[in-house]
């Protein structure tokens, strides 16, 4: 009896297992695609963290700094809401003066109008010695002046209404004041954009200076790269292995050691120089350094590998075939060569082209070595900001201008050649 009950419990428990729904292979895959991607995502975690921390995140800071004026409004509140009644006619009223005097002297006494100072000293020339003179007038003073005459008294630029000006500008909490005078223009006394006295036009001569000689380079780069990469894709292995070391040998040198070598090379009394006079070939040393010719050439041979592996990647993937079919129905070598081999070599050639200009216009360390002052580019500019004059703000305008030029040249590229067809390896 037992031995029929206990058949006839395995029977239920059999029927039971059949009974159960089955998870269709539907279900199963999609559980199985979405671990997969949580595991991918969970490996790649990591270097996402890495890129934000290391590249994005210092981006935004740098778009945030060229944009930011929280310094004025904080330190000065009353005065930056006041002022926004005046319509930049005449002076503003005794009663928007005499909030801000009341603010200027609690700032000078708490020890942090220096900094306030330096801010507007950045907008108008003057404008630090014009508040700290006025700060500690007021601080000796028992009680505020009452009018524009006993204000003017303390300092007889604040009948001039541009000083005026420059705290209504600045009394907004962002502001594009940075990005105008590094495009140099500015706010004038009537709160229009208008351009910067000559004597102060600086950055627009730079920055046309700067994408001037990274456009001259990187067509010397292509000029001298081009035959190079077809030498190396159409050379048998092994010589052409030896050539490609010869290429990279460059990276295994120092880059601080290479562009002292040009000073060296370069110099008056260099080794060109030498051999110049005693070849015949000048009676008169040059000067090749410290100048723009000397950025231009030491830019050259140091960029010159990122031209040519692009080249020569695109180049070994192009099939002989192409050029035999163009000579065969009748096309010159140099017809079949312009009109076959080079099209293809396009994408190579944008992709080169690109790398190049984008790793020139920022270079810092050969044009300030190599370029003395006629040859600094903008990113020398962008190190005294940052490192001598401690205009941040400016600084990082520069480089969000510089960050725009080079998101315009990937858009151009994308449209032109399209990204997915950049190659910078084999």
């Amino acid at each position: 009896m037992s031995r029929e009950l206990s058949g006839l419990s395995s029977v239920i428990s059999l029927q039971r297992k059949l009974a159960k729904p089955k998870p269709d292979l539907k279900s199963q895959l999609k559980r199985a695609e979405r671990q997969k991607q949580i595991r991918s995502l969970l490996l790649i975690l990591p270097l996402v963290c890495f890129i934000c921390v290391t590249f994005a995140f210092p981006i935004v800071e740098m778009l945030y700094r060229s944009v930011d004026n929280q310094a004025v409004p904080s330190g000065f509140p009353q005065t930056a809401k006041v002022i926004k009644q005046w319509d930049y006619q005449g002076l503003p009223s005794v009663a928007i003066q005499q909030q801000f005097m009341q603010e200027l002297k609690a700032r000078y006494q708490d020890k942090t109008l220096p900094k306030l100072a330096n801010r507007l000293n950045i907008e108008v020339s003057g404008m630090r010695s014009l508040m700290m003179k006025t700060g500690r007038k007021l601080a000796k003073l028992d009680r505020l002046p009452v009018s524009a005459e006993e204000i003017q008294q303390l300092d007889k630029r604040w009948a001039k209404p541009h000083y005026w000006s420059a705290l209504k500008t600045l009394s907004s909490p962002y502001t594009l004041s940075y990005y105008l005078a590094a495009l140099d223009m500015r706010h004038d006394a009537q709160g229009n954009i208008s351009a910067q006295p000559e004597t102060r036009q600086v950055y627009v001569d730079l920055f046309s200076k700067t994408f001037g000689m990274s456009l001259t380079i990187t067509l010397i780069c292509l000029v001298m790269a081009y035959p190079v990469a077809y030498l190396l894709a159409n050379l048998p292995d092994k010589q052409a292995n030896l050539l490609l070391i010869v290429v990279l040998l460059p990276f295994w040198t120092s880059l601080l050691v290479r562009t002292t070598s040009w000073i060296v090379l370069l110099q008056n009394q260099g080794v060109i120089n030498d051999v110049l006079i005693w070849s015949g070939v000048t009676s008169e040393r040059l000067a090749m350094v410290h100048n723009t010719f000397g950025t231009i050439v030491a830019m050259v041979h140091i960029l010159l590998p990122f031209m040519i592996l692009p080249l020569y990647s695109v180049m070994k993937g192009i099939s002989p075939s192409y050029f035999r079919a163009a000579r065969s129905l009748g096309a010159t070598p140099a017809t079949a060569f312009i009109k076959v081999y080079m099209p293809l070599t396009l994408p190579g050639i944008g992709a080169g082209a690109l790398l190049t200009f984008i790793l020139s216009i920022g270079f810092y360390i050969t044009p300030a070595l190599v370029g003395g002052r006629s040859g600094q580019m903008i990113s020398n500019m962008i190190a005294y900001h940052m490192q001598t004059s401690l205009n941040w703000g400016m600084a990082a305008a520069l480089g969000g201008l510089l960050l725009a030029v080079v998101l315009a040249l990937f858009y151009l590229f994308n449209r032109v050649v399209g990204i997915n067809n950049i190659k910078v390896g084999g």
